[in-house]
């Protein structure tokens, strides 16, 4: 088959090409330019150049920089700023990985889009990888289910230490084994709020309330702080550990409790997206990339929004990030915390 393969100049996508060219396929690589990180780009394309020489294959640099800017970038600012929490890869995933690059892919008569990502694919189904401690299931969970039938992951079945051994057996890959792994948020070099300086004064005290709406001390800024956030805030009086319960960007005012308060049994959504034909599911979800499967039962709604009633409460259900549901290890749905 004819391949276009993600190539980020890491262990992982390397191995992935390595793996596809000694399967017999036509292989092409393509390196995406997502941002604007000074030396950032030029660093990884030598590395994508060493393993493209080495396997003898033609790569494509791909400048998707604005549709990046305009599908995730601004988005993850924005977020912050209408005090909810954002998940950037599950959109990145969605509009620029499999969505931009597999047009381009087909662009170039491609029949299928290989990525490094640790997942498997099953009977259109997207499951969980083989390395449960690496797997992105949860973050593949955002794409177009078309997209699904066009696209491979080699490593699904493939533990990553297995990959790094892998790659130090071969001398031109070698070095790959070894490097820094990347952070999971690719344009985040130091903290989230580095990124929003950029855009808003994100350093504007304001006041801490508890559940009762009474002012028990002082924040340096709601942008600061995400649901389930226990310090960098003033709890007057407190003799037990508060949690950040609700963000109130407007008054730039934060709403703090005990543990006990960050408890929720139910929660809507908004953009689900559906991998099987049902208007009811039972199933089990995770609220956050980390987070332990809960049992849950869905009701989805003629706008595609859902309610959510569960089983078992969680803690720190957060605004803005995805929830993913599980059949065992098949993805079947996802959609946007309200």
């Amino acid at each position: 088959m004819k391949i276009l393969v993600a190539m980020s100049g890491g262990v992982d996508s390397s191995v992935t090409a390595y793996k596809l060219k000694n399967l017999g396929h036509e292989v092409i690589g393509c390196y995406m330019k997502l941002h604007g990180k000074p030396n950032y780009h030029e660093e990884n394309i030598k590395k994508v150049q060493k393993v493209a020489d080495f396997l003898q294959i033609p790569y494509h640099i791909l400048d998707l920089q604005e549709d990046f800017k305009n599908k995730v970038y601004m988005p993850f600012v924005n977020t912050y700023k209408e005090g909810k929490t954002p998940n950037p890869c599950a959109l990145c995933n969605r509009f620029i990985k499999l969505g931009k690059l597999l047009e381009f892919a087909k662009n170039l008569g491609c029949e299928k889009l290989a990525t490094g990502h640790y997942a498997r694919l099953e009977n259109g189904y997207i499951k969980v990888a083989f390395d449960e401690s690496k797997d992105q299931s949860y973050f593949l969970a955002n794409a177009d289910k078309e997209a699904l039938k066009y696209l491979i992951f080699p490593l699904g079945e493939m533990k990553k230490e297995d990959v790094k051994a892998f790659a130090s057996t071969i001398k031109e890959l070698k070095s790959f084994a070894t490097q820094k792994e990347s952070s999971e948020i690719c344009f985040v070099e130091d903290t989230y709020i580095k990124v929003l300086d950029q855009f808003m004064d994100t350093k504007i005290p304001g006041e801490v309330l508890n559940s009762d709406g009474k002012v028990i001390g002082k924040h340096e800024g709601y942008m600061h702080y995400t649901i389930g956030k226990r310090r960098g805030f003033e709890v007057r009086g407190a003799h037990e550990p508060h949690f950040v319960l609700k963000i109130n960007p407007k008054e730039n005012q934060i709403v703090v409790g005990t543990k006990e308060e960050l408890k929720v049994n139910k929660f809507n959504l908004k953009n689900i997206n559906l991998f099987i034909d049902a208007k009811e599911l039972d199933c089990e979800v995770k609220i956050r990339y980390r987070s332990k499967s809960t049992p849950c039962k869905v009701v989805i709604n003629d706008d595609k929004s859902a309610n959510i009633i569960l089983n078992e409460p969680v803690y720190g259900l957060a605004s803005g990030q995805m929830a993913v549901f599980y059949d065992n290890d098949k993805v079947i749905a996802s959609g946007f915390i309200e």
